[in-house]
């Protein structure tokens, strides 16, 4: 390898068998992780939602450019706003106002399991919306200049990362995509380099808060493993 600036690289010391506990651990922990649609209005403390983000932000990526920003939305006008035009694009998405579904018939048949439509007011409920935006251009610096690699894998794993986290502080996440997002770019004032990839919904699950069967139902491991 070419000469760099390096600082040691270490992980703590353990034994295979404690390697094997703790990974089955986070594997059982993760596995009660649900996507939820019924949030309350509960207040979630700030530092959570920053913990989440630091842990994003050190997500492995293309070149250390950490092509990302995430934009945090919480006041209650700009939480309608969004909810407002998602279900603009919802409607369409599911044929709501009349015509043919963007969806097509194939897409809606998958989705009948999971239940949803195109209400979404958990947009306006939960505390936090956290916009995710994969930056196009920018390296480090952010200069708008400098070309970004491997953008939608670096931010994809980030992603999941702090998804992670807010599972672990016990909070209820969403994942939410409407098409197209172009109004999210708009709402959140962010520059025409970066494109908005999803919105991640933040919050405290409502006491009735309820999960499709259908989601339970996971690939086993043979199914999804090949050992070559």
């Amino acid at each position: 390898m070419k000469d760099h600036d390096s600082v040691p690289y270490s992980l703590p010391e353990m034994t295979d068998a404690e390697r094997i506990e703790r990974a089955t651990a986070m594997r059982n922990k993760l596995a009660s992780r649900r996507t939820c649609r019924y949030f309350t209005d509960e207040p979630v403390p700030r530092e959570i939602i920053e913990q989440a983000i630091l842990t994003a932000g050190g997500a492995p990526n293309g070149a250390n450019h950490q092509p990302w920003h995430f934009a945090v939305v919480s006041s209650p006008e700009k939480k309608k706003a969004i909810r407002e035009a998602a279900e603009a694009e919802e409607r369409r998405f599911y044929g709501v106002e009349g015509g043919t579904a963007k969806a097509g018939q194939e897409w809606l048949e998958a989705l009948a399991p999971i239940g949803t439509d195109a209400d979404k007011s958990f947009l306006e409920t939960a505390p936090y919306l956290i916009v995710v935006f994969a930056q196009r251009k920018g390296g480090i610096e952010e200069d708008a200049s400098k070309q970004n690699y491997y953008v939608s894998e670096s931010v994809g794993i980030a992603v999941g990362m702090m998804l992670t986290t807010l599972h672990e502080a016990g909070l209820a996440t969403l994942t939410h995509t409407p098409s197209p997002m172009g109004f999210l770019r708009d709402l959140c004032e962010r520059p025409d380099w970066e494109k908005p990839l999803m919105v991640v919904v933040v919050g405290h699950a409502a006491a009735d808060a309820t999960v499709p069967t259908h989601a339970l139902k996971k690939k086993p491991l043979e199914k999804i493993t090949t050992w070559l």
